[in-house]
């Protein structure tokens, strides 16, 4: 396994939340899928998201107690925007290291 950077989780976390509105446990189950990362991980990033301005939070009912949902800012979607770039030029010269080709 690779270690996760910050940003790398900032980026899936922000992706998640912009398919749709979630609430934190949703969040860490779906990022757990994908990589292996704590719990006690994750709640400190939604927190810096939503001080940082890419995500906002709204509570919503939830079997008689409020459940926090988290929602994508137009500051995280340009985030997220630039997130994207970033990876698919990291992924890029990556691959041409792992898979031998000539690295420019």
């Amino acid at each position: 396994m690779f270690p996760i950077s910050a940003a790398l989780l900032d980026a899936m976390v922000l992706s998640l939340v912009e398919r749709e509105a979630t609430y934190g446990y949703r969040i860490t189950q779906d990022i757990q899928a994908a990589v292996k990362v704590s719990e006690s991980t994750l709640y400190p990033v939604l927190r810096r998201l939503q001080k940082s301005g890419a995500l906002e939070t709204f509570d919503q009912a939830y079997m008689g107690r409020n459940r926090r949902y988290y929602r994508i800012t137009p500051a995280g979607s340009a985030l997220l925007s630039q997130y994207r770039v970033d990876w698919e030029h990291h992924k890029q010269q990556v691959d041409r290291v792992l898979k031998k080709e000539e690295v420019q």
